[in-house]
């Protein structure tokens, strides 16, 4: 089918009877080669085949398939290196591509952190009550692996704020709901921020405190991993949520107005 022949197929109206603009070709190329990066025909890391393959196969011309990449190079869907023989390269984005434009939004609306704290109460509770019901012994091994190793290693190293905010991206992420995870993904990098600050002024200044929050932490952690391997959903959600509501009063004492943009300038 040619490129003229394409278009009109796509003509619609709408309920009003005034006509909508069909899409143009490179979108319909970008539309369709979209979709098999979606269905896992092209995976990440692939190279889309060469141009002279692509144009005769949607029957379209070097600029309307050069128009039809850059709409996925804009959406982060494909690579292209500027005079590479190799062509363009499917990269699957992660929620850090959502996190950036997320956080933006939220400086613009005048969030504080503690409405992240708040949105992540009502995330990571749910997550692992789901984990607990439909996780695998693989994925506690692995939370449990980071408890045992990561998280001291870290504390000893002055790190341990951001790998306990890791654990909290993992949880949800091993959870295996991809919403969720998206959306824990998106707020990971204000809560990190904003807990290594707190984290790091208190190790200056206030080490024993500091200290019992990290123990306190490590045995709240334990007993999620205990209560995941016992398939408790209940249990897991009641303590997790119990954590998350302790971990926000001590990380906001005396900052619930700090506000987003002043944590990401």
């Amino acid at each position: 089918m040619t490129e003229e022949a394409l278009a009109p197929l796509f003509a619609v109206r709408s309920e009003a009877g005034r006509s909508v603009r069909p899409p143009k070709t490179a979108e319909l190329v970008a539309r369709k080669l979209r979709r098999m990066i979606v269905d896992g025909e092209l995976k990440d890391g692939d190279h889309l085949p060469h141009e002279a393959e692509l144009m005769e196969h949607f029957a379209v011309s070097r600029p309307t398939l050069r128009e039809a990449v850059r709409v996925l190079e804009a959406e982060r869907l494909v690579e292209v290196r500027r005079g590479s023989r190799s062509g363009a390269r499917v990269g699957v984005p992660g929620p850090e591509v959502l996190a950036r434009p997320a956080a933006l939004l939220l400086e613009l609306s005048g969030a504080t952190v503690a409405d992240v704290y708040v949105a992540r109460e009502a995330i990571e509770p749910a997550a692992a009550r789901l984990l607990a019901e439909t996780g695998t012994e693989e994925a506690f091994d692995e939370l449990e692996r980071i408890v045992d190793e990561a998280i001291p290693s870290s504390f000893a190293a002055g790190t341990f704020a951001k790998t306990a905010t890791e654990f909290h991206l993992r949880m949800v992420q091993l959870a295996g709901n991809a919403t969720l995870a998206l959306i824990a993904g998106m707020l990971q990098e204000i809560y990190e921020r904003h807990t290594t600050t707190v984290s790091a002024e208190s190790r200056d200044t206030a080490w024993e405190r500091y200290e019992a929050n990290y123990k306190l932490f490590v045995r709240s952690q334990r007993k999620l991993i205990k209560l995941l391997r016992a398939r408790d959903g209940a249990g897991a959600f009641a303590h997790w949520q119990k954590h998350m509501v302790v971990a926000r009063a001590l990380v906001l004492r005396d900052r619930e107005d700090t506000q987003v943009r002043d944590l990401l300038e």
